[in-house]
């Protein structure tokens, strides 16, 4: 088992590749498409070297995994499967996602809340194999409804540590936690979704789906369960839930809404494809006025 990350710098998303060299099998999680706010252009120069890295290395494209439907930038899922095919993953609950926003961007019928528009929905305890790696499914709401941790375990190794793919749930241990402020967020949620997390063995790589360095660091994207114990600004050992809960709340109050909100959103719950063309033949995003 081999994981490459790719660093999204105008996001600061990591893409890993979940790799099964033995097999040439991997996954992709959280892929990300170039979009530009001002002109609302789309490009994918940054997920093509994905792409390329997989060719180059002879690899079978299993899955495309989200651990949600982010809001912080836009998924390159579709470009990817049509380059090279693949499942599209998602935790099942993206449909309460879907249903939410639906309302928030007044969607027409012709959108389907039944996440029909993904391959494979997981749950708790989901398993599933990517060659010789299992895969585990841990559902972690809070950030949003719908966040999954993916947990990857190579089974002819017994003493290669566990990888843990948790999308915003956790940040690096000097960044702290997701934010709960947006429709469908729970602080109450996320504390207990981040001590399931915590509870697993110590040496497990945490994968990291963003990566904010203060001053001084630069942009890494694993830590440690033992490392988040010990060290997370938000969660380390000696915090209560109660001392998390007043801290994440206030200091949600304060934050603005992330630059790419809107569009994400709208393209993530339709697995990262654009809603259809008008008459005209072109495609549009809404913005509601006054909403988020």
């Amino acid at each position: 088992m081999q994981i490459k990350s790719f660093l999204h710098e105008d996001t600061e998303t990591y893409t890993h590749v979940l790799i099964d060299e033995a097999n040439k099998l991997c996954a992709i999680i959280d892929p990300v498409l170039d979009y530009d706010f001002k002109s609302g252009h789309t490009s994918t120069q940054s997920v093509d070297e994905v792409i390329n890295y997989v060719r180059d290395h002879d690899l079978s494209l299993k899955y495309i995994i989200e651990t949600h439907a982010h809001a912080d930038h836009l998924s390159s899922a579709h470009h990817i499967k049509q380059e090279l095919g693949g499942e599209l993953v998602i935790g099942k609950h993206i449909t309460e996602v879907q249903k939410i926003f639906k309302e928030v961007f007044n969607l027409d019928n012709y959108f389907k809340t039944d996440a029909s528009q993904f391959d494979v929905l997981t749950e708790e305890g989901t398993e599933f194999m990517l060659g010789d790696i299992k895969l585990s499914v841990m559902h972690v709401p809070g950030h949003t409804p719908a966040d999954m941790a993916y947990i990857a375990e190579d089974t002819t190794d017994s003493e290669r540590a566990l990888a843990v793919f948790v999308g915003d749930t956790l940040f690096a241990p000097d960044v702290g936690t997701a934010r709960v402020d947006f429709p469908g967020g729970d602080v109450d949620d996320l504390y207990h979704s981040i001590q399931k997390i915590l509870s697993l063995p110590g040496d497990s790589e945490i994968y990291l789906c963003h990566d904010y360095p203060p001053e001084g660091r630069t942009h890494s994207p694993v830590t440690t369960v033992a490392e988040q114990k010990a060290h997370n600004i938000h969660v380390r050992d000696e915090v209560s839930k109660a001392e998390f809960v007043k801290m994440r709340t206030e200091r949600d109050a304060t934050l603005d809404m992330p630059r790419l909100i809107i569009p994400s959103v709208q393209v993530n719950i339709r697995a990262g494809e654009m809603p259809e063309p008008e008459d005209n033949g072109v495609r549009y995003l809404k913005v509601p006025i006054n909403t988020l």
